[in-house]
């Protein structure tokens, strides 16, 4: 069997297929595929094509889908997501949405309270709050400014990939894990905890998390 990942949240994406076995934790990742930013929507469904018929697949052999749900760009996000529901919903095959704050938060060396952060922009950060175990728990996944982020992480672990985030944190002396922004890879591994522990979504229930509003909620003018 196999697994189909897909990450479009930021200005980079990619695609990973892995192979997986019922029961079992451990994947193989056969390939994991870039996408560039801005061509998503061209981009995605040709070359999930083209990734299955390299390794000599079909549909049929899928055992699932594992999605980054967000935080990140609102275009890409629903670009990656309406793909999944489309095949997922045709293939009748679960899909696992994984939080790429989760995705930082595991990334790093240790256990215990992690703060995962990514660059929001605005002077904003991407918060996620986790406790490390077994088993895993997020306490929250927020939109927070730079300096309320830097005061709430006081004490703590904080995991990014983003420099201007490590390098603020460490001048406020936070203990700071700085790793590789997650890949499709990551996700797939995920994602194949969570199909086999039942932690799924239909096509319907599967939603984007953005955290932050959209301009066009945050600028628009209340109807009277």
């Amino acid at each position: 069997m196999i697994l189909l990942a897909a990450d479009t949240s930021g200005k980079n994406g990619s695609l990973a297929l892995a192979r997986v076995t019922r029961g079992q934790s451990e994947i193989k990742v056969l390939e994991v595929v870039p996408l560039a930013g801005g061509t998503f929507s061209a981009e995605l469904v040709p070359q999930i094509a083209a990734l299955l018929r390299k390794y000599g697949f079909e549909t049929s052999d899928l055992a699932g889908f594992a999605v980054a749900s967000g935080p990140g760009s609102f275009t890409g996000l629903r670009v990656g997501l309406a793909a999944v529901k489309a095949l997922a919903e045709i293939l009748q095959k679960p899909i696992a949405a994984v939080s790429l704050l989760e995705a930082l938060a595991r990334s790093g060396a240790g256990n215990g309270r992690v703060f995962s952060a990514l660059d929001a922009g605005r002077s904003e950060v991407y918060a996620g709050d986790y406790l490390l175990g077994p088993p895993v728990s997020v306490n929250s996944e927020r939109l927070l400014g730079k300096d309320e982020f830097l005061a709430e992480a006081e004490g703590q672990v904080v995991v990014t990939p983003d420099a201007g985030i490590a390098e603020a944190a460490r001048a406020a002396g936070i203990h700071v894990e700085q790793v590789d922004y997650p890949r499709s890879d990551v996700i797939a591994r995920l994602g194949w905890e969570r199909i086999q522990c039942g932690q799924t979504v239909r096509p319907e229930e599967l939603e984007a998390n953005y955290i932050r509003r959209s301009d066009a909620e945050i600028f628009s003018t209340p109807k009277r």
